[in-house]
C-alpha cells in the first residue's frame, strides 16, 4: 500500500459533552467519520477566516497607499494631460 502524500496531525480539542453528542451524531447521520465530519466543517472555516485576514491586510496597505497619494500625489503624465484634455473638449461641446 502506498504512503499518503499528506501528513496526518492530530488536534485535541475539548468540547462540552452535548457538543460531543451532537458532532458524532451528525456525523452518523452523514455517514462520515467524525474526523471527516469535523474536518469538512472546519477547514472551511479556516480557510475563509485565513482569506478575510489576507483582505484586511492588504485593504490596510492599500489605505496607505490611497492617503499617501492624497498627501503627496504624483506629477500628472503626459498620457492623464491628454485624457484630462480630451474630456474637457467633450464636455465643452455638449455645454
Amino acid at each position: 500500500m502506498a504512503a499518503s502524500a499528506v501528513k496526518i496531525e492530530r488536534i485535541e480539542v475539548r468540547v462540552p459533552a452535548e457538543l460531543k453528542r451532537d458532532v458524532e451524531r451528525a456525523a452518523d447521520l452523514t455517514g462520515r467519520s467524525i474526523t471527516d465530519f469535523v474536518t469538512g466543517v472546519v477547514e472551511p472555516a479556516v480557510r475563509a477566516t485565513l482569506a478575510d485576514h489576507a483582505r484586511t491586510v492588504l485593504a490596510e496597505a492599500d489605505r496607505e497607499a490611497f492617503f499617501a497619494a492624497l498627501e503627496n500625489p504624483p506629477k500628472p503624465t503626459a498620457k492623464l494631460r491628454d485624457a484630462a484634455d480630451r474630456y474637457k473638449d467633450l464636455i465643452v461641446s455638449r455645454g
